[in-house]
């Protein structure tokens, strides 16, 4: 296995190089074919093939944000889903590109013809580079060395990944450090989760000197510590963290972005928000809008938007309470708003008036805030940027994901913010939308508030 590893991004480059470039060829043959000699002013010979060439370099570049080539690394069914979109997303612009070339909207069954073969060629390469690379990658044996009880969560998460991930074996750090290396030489890599960082340290060092994989549960200073910068203080190494969020042009970039996607999408989208505000008018003749007070950067309140999707008064006592998957006090068209997450839709109009980012941490209530502050300070630090209508924590976390394990997926997306990553969570925000699953299959050992803590303790 360590001796086929070194090849693994030869494997990743030689199976996208062949999907870009069927799918090259088959847009090369119906350009040729079908629009090429119809246009007003027709290509020479270099024309024509710098056209094929920003095809494939279009597709290259959708397909790395959407993390479409990862060949064994996401789910068969979500990598071609990503690969479909990402299909999607170039056939339509390139449509209007040719359109454009043309003067004249051209026809589109060429093009749909094209983008029916392209699935065929999508589906089978996913089939064969899958079976080819599971082949050469079978699961890996992997012991955990856990120090409480919330390494359980973690267990049960990369059990559902067994083709990549087979835990054969776990270990309490009381057992002793030498016992444990003794142990993780029976295996092919070792998940390290909860624990001291003394004892860490040594299991991490022991790793490298012995080349043993290593999966680690990041710590808040880790998550931290990865958006350092590298810098060198004559001949002394040092790592620097800004820790001020965003810089100046990565705000720019981003409220631009924020502006246009916000006018397109109220644009777009204005027939969808209509027939949910009428489905919400109709069910029970209540508000169709529900207005609430939350924090965004800096910890400023504002009054965030959505479609109700609970009954009218449904917190009349005055206590806010956290929304459960099977909660009464939804309503049918709101379960169904929720589920397709409609019902964020009126955030739109937050983000255009610059309270909100289509991307970044979802915003949180004053009193919920203070309430997990009282138990992890650290969850402030999510308020260095703009609250998102989407976020990193929504699209790779479910329904019930405990909020320690949100803050730390809000800070990932804080520490390692580019717009290609934005682009990755929007299409990722998608497929939620159009394929909803079941965000409540996993149920954590510890109650939400709790499971934290013993993280916490570690630190």
């Amino acid at each position: 296995m360590n001796n086929r590893e070194q090849y693994k991004r030869i494997v990743y480059f030689f199976s996208t190089l062949i999907i870009v470039a069927l799918l090259t060829l088959e847009f090369a043959f119906t350009w040729y074919t079908a629009y090429s000699d119809v246009i007003a002013l027709p290509f020479y010979r270099r024309g024509n093939w710098v056209l094929v060439l920003i095809y494939a370099v279009l597709f290259l570049i959708i397909l790395k944000a959407s993390g479409g080539y990862k060949v064994g690394y996401l789910k068969r069914g979500d990598m071609l889903y990503s690969q479909i979109l990402s299909l999607g997303f170039v056939n339509t612009i390139t449509y209007f590109q040719i359109s454009l070339i043309g003067r004249h909207l051209m026809p589109v069954k060429p093009l749909l013809w094209m983008t029916l073969i392209d699935l065929v060629l999508l589906i089978c390469w996913a089939v064969l580079s899958n079976r080819f690379y599971f082949w050469l990658y079978p699961p890996r044996r992997l012991i955990i060395v856990y120090g409480s009880q919330s390494a359980a969560q973690l267990v049960m998460k990369m059990s559902e990944r067994v083709d990549k991930y087979m835990i054969c074996e776990s270990i309490n750090i009381e057992a002793g450090l030498d016992r444990i290396k003794q142990e993780m030489r029976r295996f092919e890599g070792v998940i390290i989760c909860d624990i001291a960082g003394a004892e860490r340290n040594d299991l991490v060092k022991y790793c490298f000197e012995t080349s043993t994989r290593a999966y680690i549960a990041p710590k808040i200073s880790d998550i931290i510590l990865r958006g350092a910068e590298d810098i060198r203080l004559f001949d002394s190494p040092l790592l620097l963290c800004r820790n001020y969020g965003l810089t100046f042009e990565q705000r720019l970039a981003k409220r631009t972005f924020d502006i246009c996607a916000s006018l397109a999408g109220l644009i777009l989208l204005s027939p969808v928000m209509l027939v949910c505000a009428l489905a919400v008018k109709c069910y029970d003749g209540g508000s169709i809008f529900y207005a609430q007070t939350r924090l965004t950067k800096d910890g400023k309140p504002f009054r965030v938007l959505k479609f109700r999707s609970m009954i009218a008064d449904a917190e009349k006592d005055g206590k806010p309470r956290l929304a459960g998957e099977d909660d009464d006090r939804i309503t049918p068209v709101g379960k169904f708003l929720r589920k397709c997450r409609l019902d964020e839709l009126p955030q739109l109009i937050n983000i255009l008036k610059g309270e909100m980012s289509v991307v970044g941490p979802r915003p949180e209530r004053p009193e919920l805030t203070e309430e997990y502050c009282r138990d992890m300070p650290e969850f402030r630090y999510r308020l260095k940027v703009k609250a998102g209508l989407t976020g990193y924590a929504q699209v790779t976390g479910v329904y019930d994901t405990v909020p320690f394990d949100k803050l730390k997926m809000d800070l990932m997306y804080i520490e390692h913010y580019s717009m290609l990553m934005d682009l990755r969570i929007i299409l990722m925000t998608i497929k939620t939308m159009i394929l909803p699953g079941n965000t409540n299959e996993k149920r954590h050992i510890l109650p939400a508030r709790d499971a934290h803590k013993t993280d916490r303790e570690q630190q």
